[in-house]
């Protein structure tokens, strides 16, 4: 603890916590669609295909961090047109990322120089972010809740009966494309907490967990984002008192946080439903009733 407060005046520890404060509540808000709409595949392409894009652009002698997010949101776009349909998505995204792969290995193979910033994106650089950082990634948070909120209602819809919701008139395809940018900007923000490799860890697992707690959209979304902040900080506290990696931690609170509500709270909240109401006696006395004859 005498460790972790003689850290906390230091800069590099502030802009830690504020970009995962950031992080955290875009990837939880995130997360619970995620889930929703069976989707966990979709996230690993768009992270995979966000190295290559980082790799492109590192190529180019650009920012990385800005090619990590073009090529997310190529990625969405081309996943979100090709494949709108759950039974259709999965190849799509199979075949997108694997070419997207390819061409990352490509770009490595052609860049010349140390390309330190690109293995950077694989495993995460959150102790490592500038105030300018910070800026930007709060920047990408507010637009990418703004936006979420603003498909909130239709998205739920088309979440929760696609069909139905595509009879009544809503946009599910064009819906399908923007979610997909939305977790595009999340996957960027995600990726400078645990990585590329370890991006199922925050766009996931606190959906997840969430969904065993309560059937409540809105309030599996309030869990999502509690888990995700307790997961994220607490895995930068615990990555600065003992100069351990910050993903191992934030996977494995992560994991427990899933562990508990799958075998513990789930399982407890099926059980407080199924128990059946009991009446409560009466207190008012029965009338009595006169005897015939």
């Amino acid at each position: 603890m005498d460790q972790l407060l003689a850290l906390l005046p230091y800069e590099f520890v502030q802009n830690a916590i504020a970009a995962g404060f950031v992080i955290a509540i875009v990837s939880g808000v995130v997360s619970g669609f995620v889930v929703a709409r069976n989707m966990s595949f979709a996230v690993h392409a768009l992270a995979e295909l966000g190295f290559t894009g980082s790799a492109g652009f590192l190529l180019l002698h650009l920012s990385p961090v800005l090619g990590l997010l073009f090529g997310s949101a190529v990625t969405a776009v081309f996943i979100g047109t090709l494949g709108v349909r759950e039974r259709g998505r999965d190849v799509v995204v199979g075949v997108v990322m694997a070419f997207g792969l390819g061409l990352g290995v490509l770009f490595i193979t052609l860049y010349k120089g140390y390309a330190n910033q690109a293995f950077a994106i694989l495993f995460g650089t959150i102790t490592g972010v500038s105030r300018g950082d910070v800026l930007l990634l709060t920047a990408i948070g507010a637009v990418t809740l703004i936006a979420l909120a603003a498909i909130y209602r239709p998205l739920v819809f088309a979440t929760v009966d696609p069909e139905v919701a595509e009879a009544r008139g809503v946009p599910v395809g064009a819906l399908a494309v923007v979610f997909l940018l939305i977790m595009a900007a999340a996957v960027a923000e995600a990726i400078q907490v645990v990585g590329v490799l370890l991006i199922l860890t925050l766009l996931i697992t606190p959906g997840a967990a969430a969904e065993r707690v309560t059937p409540r959209p809105g309030l599996a979304i309030v869990y999502s984002v509690a888990i995700a902040l307790l997961c994220t900080l607490g895995g930068i506290l615990l990555s600065l008192t003992t100069n351990a990696p910050v993903s191992v931690f934030v996977t494995s609170l992560s994991f427990a946080c899933y562990l508990l509500a799958r075998f513990a709270i789930g399982p407890r909240r099926r059980e407080l439903r199924a128990q059946p109401v009991r009446a409560e006696p009466s207190s008012a006395v029965a009338p009595k009733v006169p005897k015939a004859g």
